[in-house]
């Protein structure tokens, strides 16, 4: 199938008969592929060259010993140096490049160890040309609709390239590019306040994007009319009392209104069926990080945006985790973990530009946190860091993205997330995967991610 006729196929699904405004002029969206990136990023360096131009982002130079078919896309950076270490001793140097999370870890955490060790800064993220062609047709066609639950008229790719409001951006990370199919171990640990680690969960991982499988598998059996972004389905093996749980999840692609939504089932041992899951969303507290995080503090934010109001603040040249090879593929989960921190020398932190969303919780409306800020990557849309305020207005969680590029696909890894509780002086390290175990493809058929393919699996 040629490419504009599969984007037209796809689209009748994804949107509305409706004529409904465009999201930018013509002439706003052809700066996409000028001055813009093609999903919307400044495409030059900033002014002192800390932050280079993007040239098509991907890895030039792949290490000799990198596998990618067997899931090590070793570290092509492992020859650069650190370019300055942040300390709580110097922070006040940095501290319009540092979010407040990051002041706060080095604040309570400075004289035990923790710093920020920066490195040249890598423009890697990548995708297909398919890609970039979608982001482009959605700048002029894509509108939210239903109170920003609901995105019509676009197709696959990047739905508001040039936003306008924090709730456009924060839709961009919600069904950001992720590949096709992964599989991979993932291994989730917290570390309580006596710096203990304990495994929280150890689950087989198989996600697939319906949204972009057909650019990968034209005749997987998706139905166009209600293209799902992502099917998650998690086999968890490990503690004892969690194996055999399993746990799937249906992420919209493009609508949240009623009915439309997430849908998710579980299969648990002690019942022995297979049932609806409705509370797997918002602040219901996540199993695989013991309850030390919520359902939609996965990535760093999923699911339905309606609780809370989305404030685009701006964009800001700010240091972020980012192209963190290290920690994701060369080091046992295990081992990079410190009694109060990940190690700071697994981790890469590089200076780049950032959207700034705020989510400020709607009147009359219930939620553990009163207030989200987010820092959006300009090129890839991930949510690279993030903090939450109790009902109070205390500071109460931090949490950063491990995510690093599949130069092969290209598309970028980003699965793993480290989240400290303040208050109760523990962190947790969630959905990182297990070294050597990564795959490009979850090598199922579509019922496997059905619930009548969980039944059929469920320990009897």
């Amino acid at each position: 199938m040629k490419l504009k006729t599969m984007i037209a196929a796809l689209a009748v699904g994804l949107c509305t008969t409706t004529t409904l405004q465009a999201a930018v002029s013509e002439q706003e969206a052809a700066r996409l592929g000028a001055d813009l990136t093609p999903t919307g990023a400044e495409q030059a360096g900033n002014a002192d060259g800390s932050i280079p131009p993007w040239t098509g982002g991907g890895v030039q130079n792949a290490p000799a010993n990198a596998d990618p078919d067997k899931g090590m896309y070793t570290n092509p950076f492992a020859e650069d140096g650190i370019l300055y270490t942040v300390t709580r001793a110097n922070m006040a140097d940095y501290a319009d490049l540092l979010s407040d999370g990051q002041k706060t870890l080095l604040e309570k955490f400075g004289d035990d160890g923790y710093v920020i060790n920066v490195y040249p800064s890598r423009r890697t993220f990548a995708a297909p040309q398919w890609y970039y062609d979608g982001s482009r047709a959605n700048a002029t066609s894509a509108t939210l609709e239903d109170d920003g639950q609901r995105i019509a008229n676009n197709v696959p790719g990047v739905p508001f390239p040039i936003p306008q409001t924090g709730l456009e951006a924060l839709w961009n990370h919600m069904i950001r590019w992720l590949g096709y199919e992964w599989s991979y171990l993932a291994e989730s640990y917290y570390v309580d306040a006596n710096g203990e680690p304990i495994l929280a969960s150890n689950a087989r991982n198989l996600w697939e994007f319906p949204m972009f499988m057909p650019f990968s598998k034209p005749d997987r059996d998706y139905k166009t009319k209600d293209v799902r972004w992502g099917y998650l389905r998690s086999d968890f093996e490990a503690p004892a009392r969690r194996a055999g749980e399993i746990l799937l999840v249906h992420e919209p692609g493009a609508d949240y209104t009623a009915g439309k939504g997430r849908a998710a089932w579980q299969y648990l041992l002690g019942q022995r069926r297979v049932r609806k899951a409705p509370a797997v969303s918002f602040d219901t507290p996540r199993p695989a990080s013991a309850g030390t995080s919520t359902y939609d503090d996965a990535y760093l934010y999923n699911g339905s945006p309606e609780r809370f109001d989305w404030k685009l603040v701006g964009k800001k040249e700010m240091i972020v985790p980012y192209n963190n090879y290290e920690v994701l593929f060369e080091h046992d989960n295990r081992d990079v973990l410190g009694e109060k921190f990940v190690k700071p020398e697994v981790l890469r932190f590089e200076k780049h530009r950032v959207w700034i969303v705020e989510g400020t919780l709607k009147e009359g409306i219930r939620h553990i946190y009163s207030k989200r800020r987010m820092l959006i990557d300009e090129d890839s849309w991930h949510i690279l860091e993030n903090a939450r305020w109790d009902g109070k207005n205390n500071l109460w969680r931090v949490g950063m993205s491990i995510q690093a590029l599949a130069w092969d696909v290209p598309a970028p890894i980003g699965f793993g997330e480290i989240s400290w509780d303040l208050n109760q002086g523990l962190y947790n390290v969630t959905g990182n995967p297990t070294p050597g175990t990564v795959r490009k493809t979850s090598g199922q058929n579509v019922q496997y991610f059905s619930p009548q393919g969980m039944a059929r699996m469920g320990v009897r």
